[in-house]
């Protein structure tokens, strides 16, 4: 099994598919590495080196009983970039892997950045605060254990079309994951403010986002992003749930194809 050893001895571990530029994936809470594996296969199908890994406490990676937080989510993944001798990635982070992706720029910057992707991320900040008022109250996330699968793909919406092989999928990934690490994760992608890290992203970035995300609602999170990260480009998709990289497979590995393949001149200023 391929795995990593942090400095903290949390064994990270990853899968790493094909050759030729990097890209790297950060997956959501509280699933693994195997959710990415729609997009793994079609990238390392079209040349593409395709990296993903367990965020510790999660799938095959140890259950750290520390640093579950995005700070050590960010620094696991630069463990994971570093090891690999990865330069030049694209960085793509599906919700709570977009705040890990975003976290590691404000943390270790962009040298060995080419590109970023956020998915149905989780930044600016989904607490609702006194500075955040259009966000979530803290009771939303106490009751986001229960039925969270059933809203993460749009299964609740009249006329949704999820199978329950889907469904069945989510819940095997999630019941790998540890109970403390699964519990403090939910603080660290609901309650961690991102504004700063977003300021520093000076790479070309795409943001992607279902309008029908019951899980990271799109106002208060793509759409704020999109707005702090200079020359981002924004993808939409109506109707669709927080889990669009499976309910919509296709289309989205193809706008992120189209994204990565394309020529860029410079950094953004």
């Amino acid at each position: 099994m391929s795995t990593i050893t942090t400095k903290d001895g949390t064994e990270i571990y990853y899968k790493d598919w094909g050759a030729g530029p990097a890209v790297t994936f950060s997956h959501g809470w509280p699933l693994s590495s195997d959710a990415w594996d729609g997009q793994m296969m079609f990238f390392a199908q079209h040349g593409y080196r395709c990296i993903a890994h367990d965020r510790r406490g999660h799938g095959r990676s140890s259950q750290a009983s520390a640093h579950n937080d995005m700070n050590g989510y960010a620094d696991d993944l630069a463990a994971v970039i570093e090891a690999l001798d990865l330069c030049e990635a694209t960085l793509v982070g599906h919700s709570t892997g977009g705040g890990e992706v975003v976290r590691y720029i404000g943390r270790h910057g962009t040298d060995r950045v080419k590109k970023v992707v956020l998915i149905a991320a989780v930044p600016p900040l989904m607490l609702k605060t006194e500075a955040n008022p259009e966000g979530l109250p803290m009771g939303v996330f106490d009751e986001m254990r229960a039925g969270l699968a059933v809203a993460f793909y749009g299964a609740n919406r009249s006329g949704a079309k999820v199978s329950q092989g889907i469904l069945d999928q989510f819940w095997l990934w999630s019941m790998q994951s540890g109970l403390k690490n699964a519990y403090e994760s939910v603080k660290a992608f609901s309650e961690t403010d991102f504004t700063q890290d977003l300021k520093k992203i000076d790479v070309p970035t795409l943001v992607m986002h279902g309008e029908d995300d019951q899980i990271v609602p799109v106002k208060d999170s793509a759409k704020k992003s999109a707005k702090l990260i200079k020359g981002a480009k924004e993808i939409y998709y109506p109707g669709a749930p927080h889990g669009l990289t499976a309910t919509l497979q296709d289309q989205v590995n193809a706008d992120l194809l189209a994204f990565i393949a394309e020529k860029e001149q410079r950094k953004a200023a």
